[in-house]
């Protein structure tokens, strides 16, 4: 018996080791390494990481707090929740099975980046709330099943890839998707008939076609824009089905062929009498379309940087230009094209788009005329969808769009005149003996309102990549209080990408240059390189160059100046500084417009964060013991992008 309960008793201690011998293999095999010995492995499978993750290393605790101490990871309350590795140049593979071991990440960002190859197989980390991919250049079909299980997922961004082929139906299976981005690709077939609650969904510019679900018919028809088979509110309706033919009677044949000869003979003689009394024009019409088309520019109001003389020659109106005009706002009184071109009129520039004329109709005040010739690749319909939409834009620091005119080879845009010229004639054209310069509260009032407009575009336009696209300072009108109003805001949509790409400021960024990118900080660089000419009374002479190759010339010259140390020669001596004790406040505005047009898209200041910051500066310096620098960032700071939200992460909650 002692013999028989000591074998039992060695047979309990071996089954005993085998299992926690098993426990050990089975977790071993399971992932239950550490984050960061996961994270390392994850980051050996990407290329050129080196010096934007530099940082990472297993020696170091990922979180403290909500701050992490590695590059590229968001934390949240001391855990590891996402990987937000954005504008770092990253290419390679996206070790998927190595994320799906990481049981606390939520959320996913690669965007902005050079990956390639198929759709990453996500659905493996079925847990995750975000996948952001755009800005890559990721091709191929999606598998109808590469989001099935992922009841958790909110948002997804894929735009501007190179995917193809039919939308995955296994999107229709999440309850809680709110975000679907995948405008830029090349899908096609229909859309699946999505029935999320508060759902938005951008296709913009793919092959797709068919009617659009009634279930997005709210949307905005731009995220429907560039897919020519689309059909159904937003869009234009679809065509009726064909039925089929019945015979028609004889009589009713009869009865038409009559009737179209009555008709025919009445168009005839109405005709007739047309030519019988037509009038001659008059001597007050021909010499007023000669105006419009020959009068010499007036300089008193405007600068031209790039050179963009006035030319009467090739840009003339005539009378076979007959056409509607579209009015877009119901506060003015309206007049037709045939007013428009018997309207006395002087050319004011002829730009890389086009040519300006300023007109004077009998009817209000005077009003300046745009005329667009690279507006081409946008078919009608979605030209007149994106008019009325900037016709509803109201705000004090945003030149408000009145009426266009749409005809396939060109456009026109009719604004009201402003009569105090553009902040770049008053920067850098000349002035009469009597025209004072811009002092420092100007400056800082322009400034503040570009801000609360670029700001106000950024709202209402909430689609668009960049709801101003080309941000100078000669697109910045002032009134007669120098109260400034952006114009050629929201053209990127509707200008032809070649041409925009040589011209518009957006595409100066370096984020273009370097990667081919544009972001929604992309304006920021705008303003960031406005508030530097503004400050410094230099032109940025990158803006005069064409294509790629322009390098942010003016940035990176007061970056030299300040490395050097923080003086005074950096700023414009018209703005005559020692009368209004202001030397604080401009080092303020200065710190602003280098943390706007940082190179890095990561560092880069939101735009809220540099509006709050403009709205604090006053006219006048309270102190001149205040520490202007501790409220702005020192160099190698990281600032977050916010293109993820705490809901993408915060698995705290109903997880």
């Amino acid at each position: 018996m002692a013999s028989s309960a000591r074998n039992h008793h060695e047979y309990l201690v071996i089954n005993i080791l085998l299992t926690i011998t098993l426990t050990c293999l089975i977790t071993s095999c399971y992932g239950q390494e550490p984050e960061s010995t996961l994270l390392l492995k994850f980051k050996s499978s990407l290329q050129n990481a080196t010096s934007s993750l530099g940082d990472w290393n297993q020696s170091v605790q990922l979180c403290n707090g909500n701050i992490s101490n590695w590059s590229g990871l968001i934390c949240s309350n001391g855990k590891f929740v996402g990987l937000q590795l954005e504008s770092m140049g990253l290419s390679g593979n996206l070790d998927i099975d190595t994320l799906s071991q990481l049981t606390s990440l939520r959320t996913i960002s690669v965007m902005n980046n050079n990956f390639e190859g198929t759709f990453p197989d996500v659905k493996k980390i079925g847990r995750l709330r975000g996948v952001f991919l755009s800005n890559n250049r990721f091709s191929g079909e999606l598998p109808d099943d590469a989001f099935a299980g992922m009841k958790s997922i909110r948002r997804i961004l894929m735009a501007n890839n190179e995917f193809r082929g039919k939308i995955p139906t296994s999107l229709l299976g999440i309850p809680k998707l709110v975000e679907l981005q995948v405008q830029d690709n090349q899908f096609d077939g229909e859309i699946p008939a999505f029935s999320q609650q508060d759902f938005q969904i951008n296709v913009a510019n793919n092959r797709l076609e068919g009617p659009i679900p009634p279930q997005l018919s709210s949307q905005s028809a731009s995220s429907f824009a560039g897919n020519l088979g689309l059909c159904g509110k937003p869009m234009p309706p679809c065509p009726p089905s064909k039925k089929k033919k019945k015979g028609i009677p004889i009589v009713a044949i009869i009865l038409a062929a009559i009737g179209g000869l009555i008709l025919l003979a009445i168009i005839f003689f109405a005709l007739f009498l047309l030519h019988m009394n037509r009038k001659k024009p008059s001597q007050y019409e021909k010499s007023s379309v000669k105006n419009l088309n020959n009068k010499a520019a007036s300089h008193n109001h405007q600068y031209y940087p790039n050179n963009d003389k006035p030319d009467h020659h090739h840009e003339k109106y005539t009378r076979s230009d007959k056409g509607k005009l579209y009015f877009v706002r119901r506060d003015r009184e309206k007049f037709d094209l045939e007013d428009l071109l018997r309207a006395p009129a002087e050319v004011l520039g002829s730009g890389s788009f086009g040519s300006s004329y300023k007109a004077e109709l009998p009817i209000g005040k005077p009003i300046v005329v745009r005329r667009f010739r690279q507006m081409s690749n946008m078919g009608k319909e979605d030209f007149h969808e994106h008019m009325r939409r900037l016709g509803k834009l109201s705000h004090p620091n945003v030149l408000p769009l009145v009426a266009f005119y749409y005809r396939r080879e060109e456009k026109l845009l009719v604004t009201d005149f402003v009569d105090n010229g553009s902040l770049a004639s008053h920067l850098h054209g000349k002035r009469g003996p009597n025209q004072p310069s811009l002092d420092w509260p100007s400056r800082l009032k322009i400034i503040k309102g570009v801000s609360r407009g670029l700001a106000y575009l950024n709202k209402e336009l909430p689609t668009l990549t960049l709801p101003h696209g080309h941000l100078k300072s000669s697109n910045v009108l002032l009134d007669h209080r120098f109260e400034p109003l952006l114009a050629d805001y929201a053209l990127v949509p509707v200008i032809n990408k070649d041409h925009a790409k040589q011209f518009m400021v957006a595409y100066k960024s370096p984020e273009y240059m370097q990667n081919e990118r544009l972001t929604r900080k992309t304006d920021v660089w705008s303003l960031g390189i406005l508030i530097l000419e503004l400050l410094t009374g230099r032109f940025p002479a990158n803006y005069l160059k064409q294509g790629k190759g322009a390098n942010a010339d003016l940035a990176v010259w007061v970056n030299s100046v300040v490395r050097e140390e923080w003086t005074g020669e950096v700023f414009d001596k018209d703005m005559n500084t020692t009368k209004h004790n202001c030397e604080g406040e401009m080092l303020k505005l200065l710190k602003i417009g280098m943390c706007c047009c940082e190179m890095d898209v990561g560092r880069r200041w939101d735009l809220r964060e540099a509006l709050d910051k403009i709205e604090e500066l006053k006219e006048h310096d309270d102190s001149h013991e205040e520490d202007y620098s501790s409220n702005y960032p020192s160099e190698g700071e990281m600032y977050s992008s916010k293109a993820i939200t705490d809901e993408d992460f915060s698995f705290s909650k109903n997880a």
